[in-house]
C-alpha cells in the first residue's frame, strides 16, 4: 500500500488540489501517513505471545534442552516477535482495538490541522484530508468558513465517499474522490479571486 503513494502519486494529488483551488476559495491540505500512533505495545504483545509459546515448547519438548538455554531462547523469540510485528501493519491491526486505531488517527489529524496552519487561514477556509494507512482511517477537518457554507446532505455524502476509501486507499481512487469533493466546494464556495493561496498544494506523505 505504501509503495503506491510515490513521487508520481504525490504530483497527481498536488495537481488535483491546484485544479480544485482554481474553482474554490477553500484551502486544501492532503496528509498521508503510514501510521498515526505508536504501536510498540502491539509489538511487545506479539513478542510476549510468541515467547510464551516458545517457553511451552521448551518445557514440553521431547528434546533435551539445557536449563541455561531456556531464558536465552525465550528472550530471542520475544525479540524476533517484536521485530516481525513492527514490520507488519496487518499484525499490528490484529493486536489493537478498532477504538485505539480510530483515536490515533483522529488525534493525529487534529494535531496536523493546527501544526500545518490549516486553522489559521485568513477566511477560515482550511480543509484537511488526513489519510492514515495502518489505521485504515480517513479524517476530514474543515474550518468554519467551509462548514457554514456547505449543505449538510451533500457535504456528508462527499465525506462518506472519502471514508469509504479508507480500507483500500490508493492514489487513483483518492484523486477521483477529491475531484467530486471539489465540485461541491466550487458550487457552494466558489473562487472569488480575493483569497490568496496560503497553504502548500502538494500532499505531505510520511510513510515511515
Amino acid at each position: 500500500m505504501k509503495a503506491k503513494f510515490d513521487k508520481d502519486a504525490g504530483e497527481a494529488i498536488a495537481n488535483t488540489v491546484r485544479d480544485i483551488e482554481k474553482e474554490t476559495d477553500a484551502e486544501i491540505v492532503i496528509v498521508i501517513r503510514g501510521r498515526s500512533g505508536s504501536y510498540r505495545h502491539a509489538d511487545f504483545l506479539c513478542g510476549a505471545i510468541l515467547a510464551f509459546i516458545g517457553l511451552l515448547f521448551v518445557l514440553f519438548s521431547p528434546f533435551v534442552i539445557r536449563p541455561l538455554w531456556v531464558p536465552i531462547d525465550v528472550i530471542v523469540v520475544f525479540l524476533i516477535g517484536t521485530f516481525v510485528c513492527s514490520r507488519m501493519p496487518a499484525l499490528r491491526r490484529l493486536l489493537t482495538t478498532k477504538k485505539f486505531r480510530a483515536n490515533a488517527a483522529r488525534t493525529g489529524a487534529a494535531a496536523m490541522f493546527y501544526e500545518a496552519g490549516i486553522a489559521n487561514t485568513q477566511a477560515e477556509n482550511g480543509l484537511l484530508i488526513y489519510v492514515s494507512l495502518l489505521e485504515e482511517q480517513i479524517e476530514v477537518f474543515a474550518d468554519r468558513g467551509i462548514l457554514k457554507t456547505m449543505p449538510p446532505l451533500k457535504w456528508n455524502t462527499a465525506i462518506h465517499e472519502l471514508n469509504q476509501l479508507a480500507r483500500q486507499c490508493d492514489p487513483e481512487r483518492l484523486v477521483a474522490s477529491l475531484k467530486n469533493l471539489g465540485k461541491i466546494l466550487a458550487e457552494y464556495l466558489p473562487a472569488t479571486g480575493e483569497n490568496p493561496n496560503e497553504l502548500i498544494d502538494g500532499p505531505r506523505i510520511e510513510l515511515k
